[in-house]
């Protein structure tokens, strides 16, 4: 099974540029006119780059086969499905809280625009050089029906295009193996390529979530990670661990 998804995921990637459109099948917010339920699984099949793709792939090919064995087949393959649907969820769920501050932030501006307001909310919502340049002239000019209007429309356009950047990659399932990993093997030492020293799985695994919820609540403009959807994979891999061992337990 893991070396099954190992070649969908490679064609898909290979394909999507040619034959389909990632777009269609990538996870928009639940509101956005662009989302399909279909999407909270294709999505987990496309990536945006080589480098997105060997890195989750490269985690799968080293969690991957010992999982399958300790597992079998069908209900490795039923985990990894569920636990990348479960990071959709919980990505969707903060991303449209999230959203719904830009648009209160946004809103908020349009009906009360000020260079210093501005230049605020470009720099917590924009990752380009944009707001700089303008601001300044902004600030010169505060009384400018221009650039009044022109500050508007950029607001508005930042907001738009953080609706409707979708999600995509394996990540959420892949987490989620590393839960697995570190929760059915916890003492079992890993050599990391940055860090060549032993480090126990249990501790790597907490480490790892750690980072995420840090990275996930304090996010940067330009940070396009999906640190929740990371987060998701994991939880719903602790859930459903804690699940089957305790129904296995129950059938013994």
């Amino acid at each position: 099974m893991v070396r099954n998804l190992l070649i969908i995921n490679v064609v898909v990637f290979i394909l999507q540029g040619n034959l389909f459109d990632a777009r269609q099948f990538a996870l928009y917010n639940f509101s956005s006119d662009y989302f399909q339920p279909i999407q909270l699984f294709t999505h987990m099949f496309l990536h945006g780059s080589w480098s997105h793709l060997f890195s989750n792939m490269f985690s799968l090919f080293i969690f991957g086969p010992l999982l399958e064995r300790f597992w079998g087949s069908q209900r490795f393959l039923a985990f990894y499905l569920i636990t990348g649907l479960g990071a959709s969820l919980l990505y969707s769920g903060v991303r449209s809280y999230e959203l719904h501050q830009v648009q209160s932030e946004a809103a908020q501006y349009v009906e009360s625009p000020s260079p210093a307001g501005f230049y605020s909310f470009m720099e917590s919502h924009y990752a380009g050089g944009y707001e700089k340049r303008f601001a300044i002239e902004y600030q010169r000019n505060p009384d400018s029906e221009a650039y009044i209007s022109e500050s508007k429309k950029a607001v508005t356009q930042v907001f738009k295009q953080a609706f409707n950047s979708p999600m995509l990659g394996a990540s959420g399932a892949v987490f989620g193996l590393l839960m697995a990993f570190g929760m059915l093997f916890p003492n079992l030492e890993l050599f990391l390529l940055f860090l060549p020293i032993p480090i126990k799985a249990k501790y790597f695994v907490l480490l790892y979530g750690a980072y995420e919820l840090y990275a996930g609540f304090n996010r940067v403009p330009g940070d396009n990670v999906a640190h929740f959807a990371h987060l998701g994979g994991m939880l719903f891999a602790y859930i459903l661990i804690k699940m089957w061992q305790r129904n296995d337990y129950q059938d013994t």
